[in-house]
C-alpha cells in the first residue's frame, strides 16, 4: 500500500493506474476510521480493481466553535487498518497541500446547502463541496463511495456531479449501525456511557417515523411531531432539527412517498450527531431503499 501526501504524487499515481486501463475507486474520509468507512471501502473494492482512501480533516467545513481541533485523529492506526483491508493507496495531505498559499476558489453548492445542516453550520457545505471537487480532480476516480448517514452531503455531491458534468459514478452505502441502533460515527468516540445511552433516542425516533408510515400515515406533520416528542422525552438531548424531506431538492413533501427521508440532528453534551432513515416497504433492505432513492430521484445522465 502506498501512502501519499503530495498532490502531484497522487496525480501521478492515478494517471499511471488509468494508463494501465484500471479503474479507481475513491473513498473520501476524515480518518478515525470505523466499520462505516470499512463498508465504503468494501463497496469500492467490489467496483474497482484499485482503491484510494483519502484521509483529510478538512478545515473549511468546520465553523467557529466547532470541533476541528478536537476531531479524532490517529493516522498510524488508520493506515494499519487500511493495510489489513488491502487498500492500494492512501492520500493523506496536510492543509497546506490542499489549500496552498493564495488559494481563493470555492464551490457554491446552492440553496440545498442553506437548509438543515447548512442552517445550523453556515458555510459547512461550501467547504465540503470544494474539497470533494478537489479530490475528484486530483484522483480522477471512476467511482466514489459515500455513506447514507451524511444524507444531505450525498444529495449536494450528487448535484455537484450532475451540474458540473463530473465523470464519476457515485455509490451510496447504507448506514452501518451499532447493535443498539446508533449510527457508526467518528464522533461517537466523544460520548461517555450516559451520553451514549441517550444518543440512541435519535435512531429510535427515526424508527418511530417509519412505524407510523408503515401503519398508513402519509402526512409529514404528525410524523414530525412524533419524532419531536420522542426526542423531547430525553433531557440529555438537544435537538437541532428533526424533519422529513424529499431527496431531490430537500423540500418538505406534501405526502410522504417511498424514498422520502426522515432526518435528525441532536447534541448530546458537547457532541453533535446526525442520522436518517428512508421510507419504504417494511420488507425492503437498507441497500434497496438507497437504490430506490437513487433510481427515483437522480437526474438521467
Amino acid at each position: 500500500m502506498q501512502t501519499v501526501s503530495s498532490v502531484e504524487e497522487m496525480k501521478r499515481y492515478c494517471r499511471a493506474v488509468h494508463t494501465r486501463g484500471r479503474a479507481i475507486g475513491l473513498v473520501p474520509t476524515m480518518g478515525a476510521l470505523h466499520d462505516g468507512h470499512f463498508g465504503l471501502i468494501q463497496r469500492a473494492q467490489s467496483k474497482c480493481p484499485v482503491v484510494v482512501v483519502s484521509i483529510f480533516v478538512n478545515p473549511t467545513q468546520f465553523g467557529a466553535g466547532e470541533d476541528f481541533e478536537a476531531y479524532p485523529r490517529n493516522l498510524e492506526q488508520d493506515i494499519r487498518a487500511l493495510e489489513s483491508l488491502r487498500v492500494d493507496a492512501v492520500f493523506a495531505p496536510d492543509a497546506g497541500a490542499v489549500y496552498p498559499p493564495g488559494f481563493s476558489t470555492h464551490v457554491d453548492p446552492g440553496r440545498m446547502a442553506a437548509t438543515l445542516e447548512g442552517a445550523v453550520r453556515p458555510g459547512h457545505f461550501r467547504g465540503v463541496a470544494t474539497v470533494v471537487l478537489k479530490l475528484f480532480q486530483i484522483v480522477q476516480p471512476d467511482v466514489a463511495c459515500f455513506g447514507q448517514k451524511d444524507f444531505q452531503q450525498v444529495v449536494i455531491i450528487r448535484q455537484l456531479v450532475e451540474d458540473l458534468n463530473v465523470d464519476v459514478q457515485l455509490e451510496i452505502v447504507p448506514t452501518v449501525r451499532e447493535p443498539d441502533g446508533l449510527a457508526k460515527s467518528s464522533r461517537n468516540f466523544y460520548l461517555n456511557s450516559e451520553e451514549r445511552q441517550a444518543a440512541t433516542v435519535l435512531p429510535r425516533a427515526l424508527h418511530r417515523a417509519q412505524e407510523l408510515w408503515w401503519a398508513g400515515e402519509r402526512s409529514p406533520a404528525p410524523v414530525i411531531n412524533a419524532m419531536q416528542h420522542a426526542l423531547a422525552a430525553e433531557p440529555r438531548l438537544q435537538a437541532d432539527y428533526v424533519t422529513i424531506r424529499e431527496p431531490r431538492r430537500l423540500e418538505i413533501p406534501e405526502t410522504i412517498e417511498p424514498g422520502s427521508v426522515a432526518l435528525g440532528a441532536v447534541r448530546v453534551g458537547s457532541t453533535r450527531l446526525i442520522d436518517n432513515v428512508i421510507f419504504g416497504p417494511r420488507e425492503m433492505s437498507d441497500a434497496k431503499l438507497v437504490d430506490l432513492v437513487l433510481a427515483r430521484y437522480s437526474r438521467p445522465r
